[in-house]
């Protein structure tokens, strides 16, 4: 968290956020995805998420890239991919 709180006092256009929910309790990792969003809405700052949360990725951003040892998978906007039935089953515990 302090991590993340320093890098913002830059005013990046860019911030990459590796494991976002690792160690960190779901509330704190919710408020945290919250400022996230609205550090991109309003300030416009791109945010590169590595996550293995996969419903926690697509539920926060816009576009996303499912990785399978190093290689993408598939693509495209989150919406879109959390319907896909191959994310759902393999990634979202879903049909």
């Amino acid at each position: 968290m302090v991590a993340l709180c320093r890098a913002l006092m830059a005013d990046p256009d860019l911030i990459a956020v590796d494991e976002l929910s690792q160690g960190l309790a779901p509330l704190v990792v919710s408020e945290i995805a919250r400022h996230l969003v609205e550090l991109n809405r309003r300030h416009g700052t791109a945010v590169l998420l590595v996550e293995q949360n996969a419903q926690l990725a697509l539920d926060i951003t816009q576009r996303a890239y499912v990785l399978e040892t190093g290689l993408i998978r598939t693509e495209g906007p989150s919406s879109e991919l959390a319907q896909n039935p191959a994310v759902r089953r393999a990634y979202l515990g879903g049909v």
